[in-house]
Parts: C-alpha cells; sequence; structure tokens
C-alpha cells in the first residue's frame, strides 16, 4: 500500500528523464500545489545528481511573462535560441512561462 505522503506530497517535486538523464525538479513552497496565485513568480530547483553540477540550480518561473518581454536580436531557429529541455520540460506544465537561470549555466 502506497503511503499517504506518496499519493498526495506536500511539495510539488517532478522526476524528469531529460536528455537521457534523470534529475528532480522541485518547489520549496507548498502553495504551488493549492493555490494557483502562487503561480505567477516562483523558484524551483534542478538537481541531476552529475559529479558537474557543483550545487543545486535555482530556477525563477514567471508564468505571466510576455513574448515580447523576450530578447528579439535572434532568429527563433538559431542555435542561440534554443531552450534547454528541463525550460521545455517546464512549459509542459506552465506554457509560455519564462525560465531565468539566476547565473548558473543551463546544463541540459
Amino acid at each position: 500500500q502506497v503511503s499517504r505522503g506518496l499519493r498526495t506530497p506536500r511539495l510539488p517535486v517532478w522526476l524528469c528523464g531529460l536528455a537521457g538523464r534523470h534529475s528532480v525538479l522541485f518547489g520549496t513552497d507548498s502553495r504551488l500545489l493549492s493555490h494557483w496565485r502562487a503561480e505567477r513568480v516562483f523558484q524551483l530547483y534542478l538537481y541531476s545528481g552529475r559529479w558537474q553540477q557543483g550545487r543545486t540550480a535555482r530556477l525563477t518561473v514567471d508564468t505571466h511573462s510576455h513574448h515580447w518581454e523576450e530578447e528579439q536580436r535572434e532568429d527563433p531557429g538559431s542555435p542561440g535560441r534554443r531552450r534547454p529541455a528541463v525550460e521545455m520540460a517546464i512549459r509542459t506544465k506552465w506554457a509560455g512561462a519564462t525560465v531565468s537561470w539566476n547565473g548558473t549555466d543551463p546544463f541540459f
């Protein structure tokens, strides 16, 4: 029998299989599970377990940003405009969200 804590987690946690590697994407704000207003701007943390990752990456997700706020200097199909797989995974839950890596180099 599955414990109640596993069926209804207290904090948002996603296990991700990105680019053939497993990682954990999690939040520390329990309101993300029950209060839609908490989904405006919030922090998520990414841990891949890779030895290259010195510390957990802190991502800031803004679900109410606008496409015109992103830089327009490059062609959307150019290699400089490609998004890391973890950002695309986040957008499966929050379509159109922008993700800031807060100074960490994207590693997916």
